[in-house]
């Protein structure tokens, strides 16, 4: 008997740029999905109720109404369709909002591919994605010295119960190493379990990390576990654990200790057994110093400490690793780098690391015109430091990302007020595309209103 062949799951994908379309939709397809446009709310309403879909992904603020009104609509009509909304970048009111309307789940712009990719995964539980995004986040490539040292270390660690902590730059691959701890280590068969410190409202906190009763609070209309009761038997992940208030800080720090938690609104204690990894791109000792960190808790989490580098560290890697990344993401396509390409890509500081690096490789092929990437592809905007500046996170003032993001920002407003705000003219003299002059000033919340003529 013949099976029927599964239908490839539909995405409805809803903004008023064009731009944004186009790299969503160049994302999902690769991903094996048939993608249906909307330039906006009404239009997307009528796709809802004309078709369909799998899933939708929404932008937040549309010139015809916004993102919740997808929201609401899937909802009063009783429509089966997990929804993912993006809004702007830090805005944590839109974020709890359509999460409360009934949202699958959000994104901040701008949006970070690896992420849509794990939403996606998750919204639609493709079992073969799951598996790739597994395989490849198991793998930390480099030759360069310092890549061989944090493999080393990771063979080490994954044998024992410690609690390990793993610090570096945003991007530089602090959740991949995790995994790797885990996949080596007794507790690879058991729940992983990752959670982002940083995303978890403060009035929430407790109920997500030891899970409540039913009847504890308003809503609460059965029992539900938490991270810790997720993770028993395996490991929990405290990810940008820097940004746990000082209140939680106490309550974790007694459950690591005596390896019990209680939910909000029970009278007893239950034993967990978890292994605990934690992340941050914040020097936690730094916080200790500042008081913004407990310092008991600071010395439960950092009993191994594994630093990982930075990509400026291992520029002989670069060019390595965006042509593996390349040949991966392109597919089918036949695409390759120029020669001043990979040369402008070398030279380049990556504040975002390797995260930055994946990110403006699958632009470039979203972008370029007859399979050869050129500069303007890349539609990066260079920023020279000292050796000195580099080794000191911009001459001791900075961190080194808030650092490039500054001289980045003072270029990109330099040459808007040298031309009255007229973004065209301002690309021209920054030598970017009006696109890469766009996305720049999205990133860095450059908007009219700095416009002091």
């Amino acid at each position: 008997m013949k099976r029927e062949a599964k239908p490839i799951p539909r995405v409805l994908v809803v903004d008023d740029e064009a731009d944004i379309l186009e790299l969503l939709e160049l994302t999902l397809v690769r991903m094996g999905l048939e993608v249906v446009r909307a330039s906006g709310v009404q239009q997307a309403k009528q796709r809802l109720d004309s078709d369909r879909f799998d899933l939708c992904l929404t932008d937040m603020r549309m010139p015809d109404g916004d993102g919740l009104e997808v929201v609401r609509h899937i909802a009063e009509r009783g429509l089966d369709v997990p929804v993912a909304v993006i809004t702007a970048h830090g805005n944590l009111e839109n974020a709890v909002a359509v999460l409360k309307a009934g949202a699958f789940d959000y994104l901040s712009k701008p949006v970070a591919l690896d992420q849509l990719r794990t939403l996606v995964t998750s919204a639609l539980r493709l079992p073969a994605a799951v598996s790739m995004a597994k395989q490849s986040e198991r793998v930390l490539l480099g030759d360069s010295p310092a890549m061989a040292q944090v493999r080393e270390l990771i063979g080490r660690v994954a044998r024992s119960q410690a609690p390990v902590h793993i610090c570096g730059e945003s991007g530089s691959g602090k959740e991949l190493a995790a995994r790797m701890i885990v996949e080596k280590s007794a507790r690879s068969e058991q729940p992983f379990v990752a959670v982002n410190c940083g995303a978890i409202p403060e009035n929430l906190m407790e109920s997500e990390f030891f899970g409540y009763r039913k009847g504890a609070f308003t809503g609460a209309d059965k029992d539900r576990e938490g991270f810790f009761q997720a993770a028993n038997h395996g490991t929990l992940l405290l990810d940008e654990v820097a940004d746990l208030p000082m209140a939680m800080q106490v309550k974790l720090l007694r459950a690591i200790q005596e390896k019990c938690v209680r939910r909000v609104g029970a009278t007893q204690e239950e034993p967990v057994d978890v292994r605990i990894l934690s992340a941050t791109h914040h020097d936690l000792a730094k916080c200790v110093q500042q008081g913004t960190f407990r310092q008991d808790l600071y010395y439960r989490l950092n009993v191994i400490s594994i630093q990982m580098p930075s990509l400026r560290e291992m520029r002989e890697d670069v060019t390595g690793f965006a042509s593996r990344m390349l040949e991966r993401l392109r597919g089918d396509m036949p695409a390759s780098f120029s020669a001043q390409a990979l040369q402008q890509l070398a030279a380049y500081d990556f504040p975002g690391n390797v995260r930055e690096l994946e990110n403006i490789i699958e632009r470039a092929l979203a972008l370029c015109q007859d399979g050869i990437i050129t500069p303007e592809d890349l539609q990066l905007i260079p920023v020279q430091l000292t050796q000195g500046e580099v080794r000191n996170g911009g001459a001791g003032k900075y961190p080194l990302t808030d650092y490039l993001d500054r001289i980045e920002r003072e270029a990109i407003l330099e040459a808007l007020h040298q031309t009255r705000f007229n973004r065209t003219a301002a690309a021209k003299i920054l030598g970017v595309t009006f696109r890469a002059l766009r996305y720049r000033m999205e990133r860095l919340s450059i908007t009219d209103k700095d416009n002091t003529d």
